[in-house]
Order: structure tokens, then C-alpha cells, then sequence
């Protein structure tokens, strides 16, 4: 008799208790093709032709959850990685995505049972963060802030004026391809460069000035850095020459830190005399990927009012996911990006050294190190965050991505290193696991 006809029958396999609470957990589809590859492995020879083997090899093989998203622990010293989806979320916000995500009263006056405003919470809490700011509005994230300004005042004002005046040196790319001057252009605006590349003067942007202008627009270049024989302008320097002046700060600081002097806060730009300002919600600010819109008093706060009535305005909407997990990011304790950023180096260090020697002590070839961090997510170009890390051997890196969790470290002169900087210290146990399980063998 063909040993193969042994092989577990689908219909059994799903009805194991265990089986069958995977199907209530993850689906009937998945965890069915589960058990045929399973099922397979067992014709194939490789697993034994009896049903526990079958079993065991199907819940071995089935994911936490429905989706093809793995955690990884972030121990590269980058903050805000961006292949890691920038800023991870504080425990507030991650309660608030669970409240959002029943039913709940996003639209919705539960006083008058009518519709009510929708996420006015979010907005009130923005304008909370940011005093100077008279009117704000959210959109799905920066990019889409700044093309919904460009669209309105540019492209769809009505009074004619097309032209968007902008540095040279500011007419960046922002990673992937994806350059700002491509973006604005695609929504009718005119562009109206000054200056040069490394050097630019007031007197540049006053001679571009002219009846067809719609706004004169600041960019941070967030990713890379100019230095040498070079000149910018100031928001301060631009208001005065008759129309509005948008500020695009990029990484969403709301208000100065110490440890980035030459980043853009938005509550700075607004008191440089800013009309307007865009930035992205899920770099510094620490929150969901959202972007932001914030109007200064008086013609700002009109200029938001006209954004947010625009017909694209609907196309950019963020969902109540969005709006509910912003909110508490900002209303909630502080965010484990600014936590990240504000880590004492003398606690990394005690960390890694702690860190290193149980690894050392279980037999892992583990050393405590200096290592230097950085922000990340476009935010902060050439800021070095001192910091501290566990050196490995190179060859951890790869199956220490390759493990549950994976853990994406850096190499490093022949070295895997894993910063802590970005990592909370309620990680560190399941960070050390991880290095056990590479060490013995164990990593998936």
C-alpha cells in the first residue's frame, strides 16, 4: 500500500480544535492552503504521513494574523525608517485605532442623532500643539497637503494667478523618484524658479513677484544638506512682498528641540510670518501618516477654509483610523518617537552593556559599543544621534532578519550592530531572545 495514502483528509485536519480556532482567527482560505502545502510536504516525504505531524506542521507554518505584515524589532539607530513605516505608534494611539475601529460617532451628534462634524477632535488637538495657528486642516499625508495648496491657489483660485515662485536649490527629490517640482506641475501650477542652486536672494524672489504669482513657496530640503558659498531667504524676509508664503517644513516638528536646531518647527514658521504651512504627521510628529495644513490668523485661516472646500479635498480625506490615532498622539503621553529622540546616551549604554553580557554569558560573541544614531524619515540631514549598540558577528544580520520577530539590524565594518536608540527598553528581552535563537540555531 501507497504509504502516501495516509496522508490526513482536508476536511479532518480543518476539524482539529486547533485547527478550526485558526480558521476563526485568520480564515478558511488561508489556513486551507495552509494544510494543502502541508499535506503536500507529507506526500513529498518530508514531514511523517500521520495526522499530528500534518497538524503540527500547519500551525507551525500560519501567521499571527490575516495579513502579510511581519514586526520587526527597529535596531538600526534610524528613528523614522521609512522601509519600517517611519513612526511607530504610542500605546494611546494604538487604543484609539481599536476604538476607531468599530462603529463610532466620527460623523456623527450623538446630542441631536444628525450628522455631526467631522474630526473636529483631531483639528482641536492640532491647534493645542500649534497656539500660533488659526485654522488647520488634515489630509492623507504631506505630499497631498502641499498639492492640495498648490491646486487651490495655483490652479484653481479663479483670479488667474498660476505661477508658484520657488528656490532653486528647493526643487527637491524626496526618495523613490519622487521629485516636488513634478508634483506641484501636475496640478496646472506654473513654477517660477530664483536664484541659483547653492545661493538665492530676497531681491530674486521680489523680481519674480508679479500679477500672475500665487504664492511664493519654501521647501526644507529635509535629505541632504548644502554647505560652502551659499545663501537662502527667510520666511521673515519673504512677507513682505504682497502675497501668501507657504512653508513646507517636511518632517511635522511642532515646536522647536534641542537636539535639531536646524529643523523647521511649524509653530516657528507660523511666527516667521508664514501664511501657510505643510508637513507630514508620521515623521517627528510621531503619529499616523497624515499631512498637515496649518493657517496662520486673518488671510491664512481663510486660506485654509478654501482648501478644505476644494473638490480634491474630499479625494485627500484621511479615514477614522487616521483621525483617531493622530488625535491621541497628540493628546496622549509622549510618543516613542520623541522618546526615541530624547534618550539619555549614559541609559543606551547601560542597556547594551546589560544586553551584551547575558548574550556573551549564554555563549553569543556579544560586546557593548558606541554607535551613532540618526532621525531619518527625510528629517535632520547629517544630525548624529549619539547613541549605543550590541556588536555581533556579520553573519547574525541575516538570520536575525530572517527570525520571528525579524530584527533589522546594520552592518557595520564587519560587524552586525544593533542600535538601541530606536528600540524601547521593553524590547530588549525580546531583542536578546532573537540573538538566542540565531546563536542555537533556533531562528526560523
Amino acid at each position: 500500500m501507497d504509504p502516501r495514502r495516509g496522508v490526513p483528509r482536508t476536511d479532518t485536519v480543518l476539524a482539529e480544535p486547533r485547527i478550526a480556532a485558526a480558521v476563526d482567527r485568520l480564515g478558511r482560505d488561508l489556513v486551507k492552503a495552509t494544510v494543502a502545502a502541508a499535506q503536500d510536504r507529507a506526500r513529498r516525504g518530508e514531514l511523517p504521513v500521520d495526522h499530528e505531524a500534518v497538524v503540527g506542521a500547519v500551525l507551525a507554518s500560519l501567521p499571527d494574523t490575516a495579513t502579510g505584515l511581519r514586526p520587526v524589532l527597529n535596531a538600526t539607530g534610524v528613528l523614522l525608517h521609512t522601509n519600517l513605516g517611519r513612526a511607530p505608534l504610542s500605546a494611546a494611539a494604538r487604543a484609539a485605532l481599536d476604538l476607531a475601529a468599530g462603529t463610532c460617532d466620527v460623523e456623527l451628534d450623538l446630542g441631536t442623532g444628525g450628522r455631526g462634524p467631522r474630526g473636529n477632535a483631531a483639528i482641536d488637538a492640532l491647534l493645542s500643539a500649534v497656539p500660533g495657528a488659526a485654522a488647520a486642516h488634515l489630509v492623507n499625508n504631506g505630499a497631498a497637503a502641499l498639492a492640495l495648496v498648490a491646486v487651490t491657489l495655483a490652479a484653481g483660485g479663479g483670479d488667474g494667478r498660476r505661477e508658484i515662485v520657488i528656490a532653486r536649490g528647493e526643487l527637491v527629490e524626496i526618495g523613490d523618484g519622487f521629485r516636488i517640482p513634478d508634483l506641484l506641475t501636475a496640478t496646472g501650477a506654473r513654477l517660477r524658479e530664483v536664484g541659483t542652486t547653492n545661493r538665492v536672494s530676497r531681491a530674486d524672489y521680489a523680481a519674480a513677484v508679479g500679477d500672475d504669482t500665487a504664492l511664493i513657496l519654501k521647501v526644507h530640503p529635509s535629505n541632504f544638506v548644502v554647505t560652502g558659498f551659499t545663501r537662502s531667504v527667510g520666511i521673515e524676509e519673504l512677507t513682505g512682498l504682497g502675497v501668501p508664503v507657504v512653508a513646507d517644513i517636511g518632517s511635522g516638528l511642532l515646536t522647536p528641540h534641542p537636539l535639531l536646531p536646524d529643523e523647521p518647527d511649524a509653530a516657528g514658521a507660523l511666527a516667521a510670518g508664514a501664511t501657510l504651512v505643510t508637513a507630514s504627521g508620521d515623521k517627528l510628529l510621531g503619529g499616523p501618516q497624515a499631512g498637515l495644513l496649518l493657517g496662520a490668523p486673518g488671510e491664512g485661516a481663510e486660506l485654509v477654509q478654501r482648501i478644505r472646500r476644494h473638490p480634491l479635498a474630499r479625494a485627500m480625506r484621511v479615514d477614522k483610523l487616521t483621525l483617531a490615532a493622530f488625535e491621541a498622539t497628540l493628546r496622549g503621553p509622549v510618543s516613542p518617537t520623541r522618546a526615541a529622540l530624547d534618550a539619555d546616551p549614559a541609559v543606551l549604554r547601560g542597556r547594551a552593556e546589560r544586553l551584551a553580557g547575558s548574550l556573551t554569558a549564554a555563549g553569543v560573541e556579544a560586546t557593548a559599543v558606541g554607535s551613532a544614531a540618526t532621525v531619518g524619515g527625510g528629517g535632520a540631514p547629517g544630525v548624529t544621534l549619539a547613541s549605543a549598540a550590541v556588536a555581533l558577528p556579520e553573519r547574525y544580520a541575516a538570520a536575525l532578519r530572517a527570525g520571528e520577530p525579524a530584527v533589522l539590524g546594520r552592518v557595520e565594518h564587519g560587524r552586525c550592530l544593533l542600535d538601541l536608540r530606536a528600540l524601547p527598553v521593553e524590547a530588549d528581552q525580546e531583542l536578546a531572545a532573537a540573538v538566542l535563537a540565531v546563536g542555537a540555531g533556533r531562528a526560523r
